[in-house]
């Protein structure tokens, strides 16, 4: 049986992560997003930046953050799905790093993590609305977003091009865009 044929055959779990999860929430965001192992999937920044995404020292801070929560996807005890969690105010949320493990992408494991991570800023935050903000660069990434309710807001944000710790730019001129959904 393949991989992708096991997760569809095999429970997935959901919950919130803690401190025992860092490291396995730092190799599966580089995994997906820099590197050969990122081309298993659909997600992949290997292109248009190098180096890591994201390292322990900054996960860790993160989940010890108030405001601040990863909601993870297992399968037998596999961590397959994260997606940080930050609340900005009392009324929005920023949403980042939502990843499945590359060779499982493509099955709606993410969607299926997004509506969890939806459900969770109602119900416990009372948030109303989700931001987050894609490299404009990554046309398939913004039209996922947006089947999924998120609008474009022509606001953009220049990527932090002299911070290393989240990427090494290829490509000149990278910028985000800000993607908005009411809950």
């Amino acid at each position: 049986m393949s991989e992708k044929s096991q997760v569809l055959a095999t429970e997935i779990v959901f919950r919130r992560a803690d401190q025992t999860d860092a490291s396995a929430i730092v190799a599966l965001v580089n995994s997906a997003y820099r590197g050969d192992s990122s081309r298993a999937g659909w997600t992949t920044e290997a292109d248009i930046l190098g180096g890591q995404r994201t390292d322990f020292d900054e996960i860790a801070q993160q989940i010890n953050e108030a405001g601040s929560e990863f909601l993870l996807s297992l399968r037998d005890g596999e961590v397959i799905g994260s997606v940080h969690l930050l609340r900005q105010d009392a009324c929005t949320a920023y949403l980042g790093m939502l990843v499945i493990k590359p060779g499982l992408q493509g099955q709606g494991l993410g969607s299926r993590l997004l509506d969890k991570a939806e459900r969770f800023l109602k119900n416990k935050w009372s948030v109303s609305c989700l931001q987050m903000q894609v490299i404009t660069l990554r046309d398939e990434l913004i039209a996922f977003y947006e089947r999924r309710g998120f609008k474009r807001t022509g606001e953009f944000k220049p990527f932090p091009e002299n911070e290393p710790r989240f990427g090494l730019p290829k490509v000149a001129g990278l910028k985000f865009e800000v993607l908005e959904k009411m809950l």
